[in-house]
Order: C-alpha cells, then sequence, then structure tokens
C-alpha cells in the first residue's frame, strides 16, 4: 500500500476534525468523562483494530486517550490509516472527540 501524497494527506486533515499530521502519522486526542469511558472507547477501538487487522497505537491518560496512525511497512499514513481514523471517530461515539 501507497503512502498517501502530501496533498491527499492535506486534503484528509482538512475535512477530518481533530486529526492532525506528526511525523509519519496522523494522531488524534479524544477527551471522555471518567477513566471507564476512555478505557471502553479504548476498547471499541481494539474490536475495530483486530477487525481490520490495522492497529493503532494507543496512550491512555485517565480521561484522555490520543490515538496515532501509520502503516509502518509504506512509511507513512495510507488509506488504510485514514479508513481507520473514520471508524475511530465513529468509536468515540457521543461520549468522546
Amino acid at each position: 500500500m501507497a503512502k498517501l501524497t502530501d496533498e491527499e494527506l492535506e486534503g484528509f486533515l482538512s475535512s477530518s476534525e481533530g486529526w492532525t499530521s506528526q511525523g509519519d502519522a496522523i494522531v488524534k486526542d479524544f477527551a471522555f468523562p471518567g477513566f471507564r469511558a476512555a478505557i471502553a472507547f479504548v476498547n471499541r477501538v481494539a474490536e475495530r483494530a483486530e477487525a481490520a487487522r490495522h492497529h493503532p497505537d494507543i496512550e491512555v491518560h485517565y480521561d484522555h486517550v490520543r490515538i496515532s496512525l501509520s502503516t509502518h511497512d509504506a512509511g507513512g499514513v495510507t488509506d488504510k490509516d485514514v479508513a481507520a481514523a473514520a471508524e475511530i471517530d465513529a468509536a468515540a461515539g457521543p461520549d468522546g472527540g
């Protein structure tokens, strides 16, 4: 899978809420009302990641979760990451984002 061009990456970033580019990855921070809600979100993300066989880096800080997506084999962000970002946003639901 090919890495997105700079123009494709900019298009994704300008059309999505909260995702930013950091190095060879796209990153988003999610806030939740508490630890349990944050962990429930992580579990929803884990289920979707397993189904897609594409796994994000996840950091949990009590009621905040940082997600980082990159396709390491491609050396950056690919369509797989953009698709995963959409699934992760859907998993956040009304509790976070």
